[in-house]
């Protein structure tokens, strides 16, 4: 059964490269969905997958990747069905 969630991570989340290893370790998990940066400085993504590989991505984005410093991860349910993982455009 799939689980989506939507997380919303904040802390310096920008300009090191977040959003290339989330995409590396959302494939490398097997989980489906997006990431995109936002104009507050905020990474928003979309995790698909089981329930093993989306506490696995969450336990990631809680720390990301070296030169992060993540200060929360808004967690709440998602929707929506994915073939790959990919980068959306900054909202």
């Amino acid at each position: 059964m799939s689980e989506v969630r939507r997380l919303i991570i904040t802390g310096f989340v920008q300009g090191i490269g977040y959003r290339y290893s989330m995409i590396a370790a959302a494939r490398r998990l097997g989980v489906t969905g997006w990431v995109r940066n936002c104009r507050d400085g905020s990474v928003e993504a979309m995790v698909a997958g089981n329930a093993e590989q989306v506490a696995a991505m969450l336990d990631w984005a809680r720390h990301g990747p070296a030169g992060a410093e993540v200060t929360h991860v808004a967690v709440e349910l998602g929707s929506g069905t994915f073939d790959n993982f990919d980068q959306r455009p900054t909202a």
